[in-house]
């Protein structure tokens, strides 16, 4: 059991949690309230395809991770856990993130939603072999994380700037976060031959990481304008504005071990990413 766990890393709930945000961004955006069912399907949807997308990276990297020091006791590099056992997982992941999909509102559109979302979960673990920026298309990946609950409570993504604001903002965001994460591998990179956005863009990584966490919080900050928020919600925005320019700092000033240092900044983005969310419940009006 412990093994399965740490496939889905379930062990390691801030990997799942910061997937899990954008999509309460978009739902607290879309409507002041969103229904509670939808918010479980959602929810449920969010963590089967997280489980699928870390099963599927594994799966792919079973014998580079093996050579990681970060990487080497996961469970498919270890021998922990068998090749089968990790397909059927996957599979039963898979069922049940269509299943969910089956039962959105507006399911057409969620559901063309899901299937163009599959291929990037997939293959994204194999573009670190032949793409400088692996992290831009897990990015991209992420930000259906947006598009499929705004679809499932409008039923459209057009007529509003919004939903692809909030997009755009994932984007740049998980791009921003996961090349900090890439960074506590880049030296067993560098010698894997596997390529990161943190070793193609060498000198300029912080800068750049710098520029992707500031024009997060501008695309949110005027996706939530758009939406209508109650101007107190301005704070909260500035509180975290504030930390996301002291996580640059602390970047450029970085001492301590890789591996620690990187996995507390990670840490600190699912923070400042839950304190958007809750400013948005309750700056919508849905948290009473």
């Amino acid at each position: 059991m412990a093994s399965l766990v740490a496939l889905l890393r379930w062990d390691k709930p801030s990997g799942r949690l910061i997937l899990l945000l954008p999509a309460g961004w978009t739902l607290w955006l879309a409507t002041p309230q969103p229904p509670p069912l939808l918010i479980l399907q959602i929810l449920v949807g969010g963590l089967a395809v997280s489980g699928a997308g870390c099963i599927a990276n594994d799966l792919w990297d079973r014998s580079i991770d093996r050579q990681v020091q970060r990487t080497r006791q996961r469970p498919l590099a270890s021998g922990a856990l068998g090749v089968p056992t990790a397909v059927v997982l996957l599979l039963v992941l898979l069922s049940l993130s269509l299943a969910v999909a089956l039962t959105l509102p507006h399911r057409t559109l969620c559901l063309w939603l899901a299937a163009l979302a599959l291929g990037p979960i997939l293959l994204y673990p194999g573009a670190k072999r032949v793409f400088p920026y692996p992290q831009l298309v897990l990015a991209c990946t992420w930000g259906f994380a947006v598009l499929i609950p705004w679809a499932a409570v409008e039923g459209t993504l057009t007529g509003n700037l919004a939903p692809w604001l909030v997009w755009l903002a994932t984007v740049l965001w998980s791009f921003g976060f996961d090349t900090v994460y890439a960074m506590a591998d880049e030296v067993d990179d560098r010698r894997i031959g596997i390529h990161s956005s943190a070793r193609s863009l060498g000198s300029q990584v912080v800068p750049v990481v710098g520029w992707c966490y500031g024009l997060t919080m501008v695309c949110l900050g005027l996706a939530a304008a758009l939406a209508g928020v109650q101007p107190w919600w301005w704070l909260i925005w500035l509180v975290v504005a504030w930390g996301m320019g002291r996580e640059v700092v602390m970047l450029q000033r970085r001492r301590d071990p890789p591996t620690h240092f990187y996995g507390l900044r990670f840490a600190a983005q699912v923070k400042l990413g839950s304190l958007l969310l809750l400013g948005l419940m309750v700056g919508r009006g849905g948290v009473a």
